[in-house]
């Protein structure tokens, strides 16, 4: 399989990935043609990239007759994540305007900000787990 940091750094498979994202509301899946024409690429193009995705188990596919509906499968995206947080976690303090905060108030809300913006992300991927959400 290839690294999954590979397969999400082409952009078009990024935008396959973000049209799934968007249209997963409802369950059924995306077919081929409306990824096709929704991101005006080639049918060849994207079924090479959903190709990739799918061995990525990126995304998963529904057969219906001689249909395929493509659904986002997020959870490979976790190494992504996990790979990712530090540096936004611990990354310098921001900085918010000279002299509007002392350098120890103002580090302090960096920490506490990032700290909620970190428990706040695992928190949404925990409750993506959840089935029926």
């Amino acid at each position: 399989m290839a690294d999954i940091f590979d397969v999400i750094a082409d952009g078009t498979r990024r935008d396959i990935l973000q049209l799934l994202r968007e249209r997963g509301a409802g369950g059924r899946g995306t077919s081929v043609s409306q990824i096709v024409s929704e991101l005006g690429v080639s049918q060849p193009t994207v079924s090479k990239h959903l190709k990739v995705l799918r061995e990525a188990e990126l995304v998963s596919v529904r057969e219906e007759g001689q249909h395929r509906y493509y659904s986002l499968s997020p959870a490979p995206l976790d190494a992504v994540d996990e790979w990712l947080m530090p540096f936004i976690v611990d990354d310098e303090p921001l900085s918010i305007g000279a002299g509007a905060l002392p350098d120890s108030a103002a580090a302090a809300a960096d920490l506490v900000g990032r700290a909620a913006a970190s428990t706040k992300h695992a928190f949404e991927n925990v409750l993506k787990r959840i089935p029926g959400r």
